[in-house]
């Protein structure tokens, strides 16, 4: 793009902190912009408002960003956090872009600090390409959130007043470490060559451990909601048979997984109805050509193993093509 709009960040320049160089963008957001981060540690919570942006490090390996808040903080009007108050970057415009980064919310142990989102989303047309998202509970939050709370002020944090919005999101070769719903919410996402990573950081583990990899709110007439294609659900300290690929956050879910590896963490069962049982009939859980040990467990009676057609049918330009309807309830 000739008329990208470039801006380099590094250690002791000008500027000096992603949120000066984000600030320093141009108002007019048709202009495209880049800012360009130099391998290193950016100890920084951030905020990116500005459509089409691209942040892009040296390498997911070489470029961090990470901050520590967690639920569970009590803030000065003596008021708890909670849960979308704790992200280390917000991207709340569309068509934004991240490449070549780590984005980490190093907030610990669970058991003390709660949820610590690291990266939240909320604006169509995002993209992550190559990149790396750290946290343990409620790493990567994909809206729109539901219409309504279960919890009393279970949405305080900058959009719970927001008009809520169907929206796209992309992951391409990114890795994803969490515990519990480490990806969560109403979007429609797809996961594309991505691992996906489940660990269990507690302090105490003398209790037996569950875990959950997604966590959808679909909106109930929307085709997709979470798509994973060509992914791996790794295990890196979880005991075996005790993780499952997803549960209900709200009871139409929708999750597919397309020839995706599980290793032995993966639970009987494969999915949890988070004490739903309406979500029986509703959800839509379905996978085809998918391998590995955890593949090999018996699945719920409610999941669906598509056919070669149906399978062959569900591509990226599908995913983009189809309608976005509705709000997750």
């Amino acid at each position: 793009m000739s008329n990208l709009i470039t801006i380099k960040v590094t250690p002791g320049g000008e500027p000096d902190t992603i949120q000066k160089a984000i600030e320093a963008l141009p108002a007019d957001s048709s202009v495209p912009a880049r800012i360009l981060l130099s391998a290193g540690t950016w100890c920084e919570k951030i905020e990116l408002l500005r459509p089409n942006t691209i942040i892009e490090g040296a390498g997911a390996d070489k470029t961090e960003i990470v901050w520590d808040d967690g639920a569970y903080a009590v803030l000065p009007d003596g008021s708890r956090r909670r849960t979308f108050r704790t992200a280390t970057l917000r991207c709340a415009a569309d068509h934004i872009t991240l490449r070549r980064l780590t984005v980490t919310n190093s907030a610990a142990p669970r058991e003390k600090v709660g949820q610590t989102i690291a990266l939240y989303v909320n604006g169509d047309g995002f993209l992550a390409e190559s990149c790396r998202f750290i946290s343990n509970q409620d790493t990567v939050f994909l809206a729109p959130l539901p219409k309504a709370v279960i919890e009393p002020g279970g949405f305080t944090g900058p959009d719970e007043n927001t008009p809520r919005r169907p929206q796209r999101h992309t992951f391409r070769k990114c890795t994803i470490e969490g515990d519990v719903d480490f990806i969560f919410g109403g979007a429609a996402a797809w996961f594309e060559s991505c691992e996906l990573i489940s660990k269990d950081e507690r302090e105490d583990k003398s209790k037996p451990y569950a875990g959950y990899v997604c966590a959808p709110s679909t909106p109930q007439n929307q085709t997709y909601g979470f798509v994973f294609k060509s992914c791996r659900f790794l295990n890196a300290n979880c005991p075996q048979g005790s993780v499952y690929v997803g549960r209900p956050w709200r009871s139409d879910a929708r999750i597919t997984l397309l020839s995706c590896g599980l290793d032995d963490h993966i639970a009987e069962g494969w999915f949890d109805d988070w004490q739903k049982p309406e979500s029986h009939e509703r959800t839509r859980f379905c996978e085809y050509g998918c391998w590995g040990p955890g593949h090999l467990r018996r699945k719920v009676p409610y999941m669906q193993t598509l056919t070669p057609d149906e399978a062959a049918a569900i591509t990226y330009d599908a995913f983009l093509a189809a309608p976005l309807d509705g709000i997750p309830t």
